[in-house]
Parts: C-alpha cells; sequence; structure tokens
C-alpha cells in the first residue's frame, strides 16, 4: 500500500525530508544544514552537491526512521529556496560552480544599469518583477560571462541553468527531466506572466538563452519518477514541485482572492492571493504565480523581506548576544519595550517597499541604558514593522482589508513576535498549527496530483485551528513605534547619484 508522501523541503539553510500519511500528520522527519559559502562582501553561494548529498541522505533517513520502504510512497514532493540560480554538465551532472543564492548582490551594479538604460518597466511589465539582484536571471548572466567552463560547455551545447527545483528533478530523475513549475520560472525575470512562457525578450535583454531553461509545468503535473536515479530503484512519482512561499500560501488553504499569509523564515514572504488574473503594483509589490493545477494559473502579489530569521540569527552568532533560541524569550521578557532601538536588517539590501540592495544594516536610537534585550528585542521586532510595511502597501493596491493574516515558518512560533505582529497590524495573525507549512502545501500539492487526496475538501476536513493572536496595543502607541522604524529604516536608503 502506497500510504505516505515524501516531501523534500530545501530551505535557504537546509533541507528536510518528512513523511506524510492521509490524514495529513508529520509520522517522521529528518533534516541536514548546509554550509553557507561568503567568498567577498555580499555574496552568498551553496553547494548544489552537498544540498543532493543532503537530500539522499535525510529520504534515507526518514524511511528508515519511520521503518517503512520507497514501496509505500505515493509521492515525493519538492519545496525549495526560489531565485537561487546554478548551471551544471549535462553529460557529467556536475554544477560548473556554486549556486548563486537569493540574498547574493554581486549582480547589483548589473541590474541597476539596466535600470538607468531604461529597462526597468519593460522587465516589470512582462514578469511582474523589479529589476533586482534578487531574481534568478542576472545570477545565470554573471555565470555564462564569468565562468570559463560555462562559455565552452554552451558552445557545445551541453549546459543547463535552473533553480533548485529543476536541479533536484534531475538528479532524482537521474538527468532525464529537465523541468520546473510555474511559481519557481515566475521568479527568474526570464517567465511573462502573462503568455506563461520564457519571453524571448527578456532572455537577450540578460544574455541567457532559452533552450538552457527547464519545462515549465502545472505544480500537480507527475514530473518524472526517481527509478533512473542513484537514490533507490523504486519508480516513485515526483509531483507538488512549488516555491516555498507559494507552498504555505497553499498549505494555509488561503485559495479566495484576498487571502493573504507570511512565511517568517531566513527572510520573510507575505503574499496575497489575487485570483485567476495578474494584479500589477505601482510600488514595491511583485506580482508572482501562486501555483498552477492542471494548466489553471492562480497569481499573487507579494512583499519580498530579505532579512528576518537571519536578523535573530545575526545578533545571536555575530553579537553573541545570546547562545541558543531557547535562550530568546527570557531575553526577550529583559524589558518590556524597545526604549527607542530600532535594528535595520539592510544586511543584504532591503527589499520591498524600499527595493534597495545598496542599503546596509543599522542599529539607531541607542544610549548608556541601552543593553543586549533592547538589541535583540529591535531585532524580533523589524521583522513585524517590515510584515506591516508589505502589508499597507497591500491594501493601498488592491483595495482590499487584509482583515487577518496566516503566519508561518519559524520564527512564527516566537509568541512575543506574534503578539507584536497583530499590534502592528491591529488585526489578528492567526499562527498555523502546522509548523512545515511550506513542506504541507508541496505535499497537498502533490497529493492532489496524483489522487492520494480526491479532493481540496478532503485536505480542510481534518486541518486543525491555529493560534489566534488579537491585537491589544494602544492605537496612539502603536504608531508611534511605526513611526520610529520608518525613520530608522528611511537613515539606512543610500542615494547610489552620491556613490
Amino acid at each position: 500500500m502506497r500510504n505516505y508522501i515524501l516531501a523534500i523541503d530545501q530551505s535557504t539553510a537546509g533541507t528536510k525530508a518528512l513523511l506524510v500519511d492521509y490524514a495529513g500528520q508529520v509520522v517522521a522527519k529528518c533534516s541536514a544544514e548546509h554550509k553557507q559559502i561568503y567568498p567577498k562582501p555580499g555574496w552568498v553561494e551553496h553547494d548544489p552537491l552537498e544540498i543532493y548529498d543532503n537530500v539522499k541522505r535525510t529520504i534515507r533517513e526518514v524511511l528508515t526512521l519511520a521503518g517503512i520502504t520507497p514501496a509505500s510512497l505515493a509521492a515525493m514532493t519538492i519545496t525549495n529556496q526560489r531565485e537561487t540560480a546554478m548551471m551544471w554538465d549535462s553529460t557529467t551532472g556536475k554544477p560548473i560552480c556554486h549556486a548563486i543564492v537569493w540574498q547574493c548582490q554581486r549582480t547589483a551594479d548589473k541590474c541597476a544599469f539596466l535600470q538607468e538604460a531604461g529597462h526597468g518597466q519593460v522587465v516589470r511589465s512582462a514578469t511582474g518583477l523589479m529589476l533586482d539582484p534578487y531574481f534568478s536571471a542576472s545570477k545565470w548572466e554573471w555565470m555564462l560571462e564569468n565562468v570559463e567552463s560555462a562559455k565552452v560547455l554552451l558552445a557545445q551545447g551541453k549546459l543547463l541553468a535552473g533553480t533548485m527545483d529543476s536541479w533536484l528533478i534531475w538528479k532524482l530523475t537521474g538527468g532525464r527531466v529537465h523541468a520546473t513549475d510555474f511559481t519557481n520560472a515566475s521568479r527568474t525575470s526570464l517567465f511573462n506572466i502573462h503568455s506563461l512562457q520564457w519571453d524571448e525578450d527578456m532572455c537577450r535583454l540578460f544574455g541567457v538563452p532559452a533552450s538552457l531553461l527547464p519545462e515549465v509545468r502545472s505544480s500537480d503535473d507527475v514530473f518524472g519518477y526517481t527509478g533512473d536515479s542513484d537514490l533507490f530503484t523504486d519508480r516513485i512519482p515526483i509531483s507538488g514541485i512549488i516555491g516555498d512561499s507559494q507552498a504555505a500560501l497553499f498549505g494555509q488553504m488561503c485559495l479566495e482572492t484576498g487571502m493573504a499569509k507570511a512565511t517568517y523564515g531566513t527572510g520573510t514572504s507575505v503574499l496575497m492571493n489575487t485570483g485567476e488574473k495578474p494584479a500589477t503594483s505601482d510600488s514595491g509589490l511583485v506580482t508572482a504565480v501562486a501555483w498552477a493545477r492542471g494548466g489553471k494559473v492562480t497569481y499573487a502579489l507579494e512583499a519580498v523581506i530579505r532579512s528576518s530569521g537571519d536578523s535573530i540569527k545575526w545578533v545571536r552568532d555575530n553579537l553573541g548576544l545570546f547562545n541558543s533560541f531557547q535562550e530568546l524569550d527570557a531575553i526577550l521578557r529583559q524589558t518590556k519595550d524597545n526604549e527607542g532601538v530600532y535594528l535595520v536588517p539592510a544586511f543584504v539590501g532591503l527589499g520591498a517597499p524600499y527595493w534597495d540592495p545598496y542599503a546596509r544594516a543599522a542599529i539607531t536610537g541607542m544610549n548608556r541604558s541601552t543593553g543586549k534585550a533592547h538589541i535583540v528585542r529591535a531585532a524580533v521586532e523589524s521583522i513585524a514593522y517590515q510584515v506591516r510595511d508589505a502589508a499597507d502597501m497591500m491594501e493601498r493596491e488592491t483595495g482590499i482589508p487584509m482583515t487577518k493574516l496566516h503566519a508561518d515558518g519559524g520564527a512564527s512560533s516566537n509568541r512575543l513576535l506574534m503578539q507584536f505582529q497583530a499590534d502592528m497590524l491591529n488585526h489578528p495573525v492567526s499562527k498555523s498549527e502546522i509548523d512545515e507549512l511550506s513542506a504541507m502545501g508541496s505535499v497537498y500539492m502533490g497529493g492532489l496530483g496524483v489522487s492520494f487526496w480526491r479532493s481540496i475538501e478532503d485536505i480542510r476536513s481534518q486541518m486543525k485551528t491555529g493560534t489566534l493572536y488579537e491585537p491589544s496595543m494602544e492605537p496612539a502607541v502603536r504608531e508611534k513605534l511605526y513611526f520610529g522604524w520608518q525613520r530608522a529604516a528611511a537613515s539606512v536608503l543610500n542615494d547610489r547619484s552620491s556613490l
């Protein structure tokens, strides 16, 4: 009996393998971190081979932990860090260099050059995205221009380009399938969100041949089978391919227009379902494909926040203000408020609504009485301020009031953050009881794709109600705190004309 779905959650920080049964329960999970590589200031890389080894290792470990064989799997699903770009040799399966991570700023000058040359609106109209090093296209262009083997393999017709999902699909199918889904394609700056095809004009602009790019399919398609890989010989269908933030939106069952969620990870993604037509933004929001099922596309507006959980990790690891996340709550309780201290986490620039890759982090408002608890609190609160930036913008752009925010991701387990988030938004925040929403979103998508579940209602009927955080802060206090944040954020923005 094929009683389980195996989910691969390949994130910025590491890889998880989860086994999920028909009742939607996680029966076993294993994880492995991978190395964060920083060759130069502002550069961030991952080793694709290390990540694939971790995928294989966690799969084997989770099957052993659960005491089952691959024959019990109805499907394997993949949710992944988006935008992270790589290229590899189609004959050897070896990457030509490390993957360039979404956080990496090495192509900031090239994106600024294209913006100054007047290409920003053209890119935005076709792809729904800002001209920014965050997205994949400029990363692939950098590889083609700076990695010698890329030129050789391109001339030989042996070069492939993809995001993390397509790399894993290619490896897990033994090199038989080079494909991605609509959600990941829509984060590359090369995919036309209207025609739903790779855009030749964008490919020419960035110098990336469309022939290198994967076939684009619906998230619930069966992309291939595992039997041809070096993992195991059983032919397990691979389905439920979906970028991590969109997977969380689907996992939260935000299926109606206007429903919104925030995934609090290394960065934070705030997504609002906008229905069957792409909604455009005149400010800092980007348009994305939320998912595609059976060829039918649902769109979303997204605000991208570059640093959130990463900020808390920074004050732990770089400043040494606490030793473990178990200590975090105790430190936060040492002070009732931030006493005017703000941390603007522009470690790799600022995302929405500022979109300034040249902004740099700062701690403002310190005085002689400032202690480590104030700085730690400022790091936590910076997440909520940035989400409010995003929510306010979404309401203005769509005209749809956000009456509730669905929350998930690692940092959403922090009660102080969730309460502060509700206070900043002045509306309820519903924290899911499911810890692994991105993984579960891919499980639900893949499970529907292989008829493990017959309908959305089968899934909804077994979901539990989450924890609801209601706003309790006085309006005057809320607006004073938020004004302080706006002033602090403005202080780190960088006018390139003065560089």
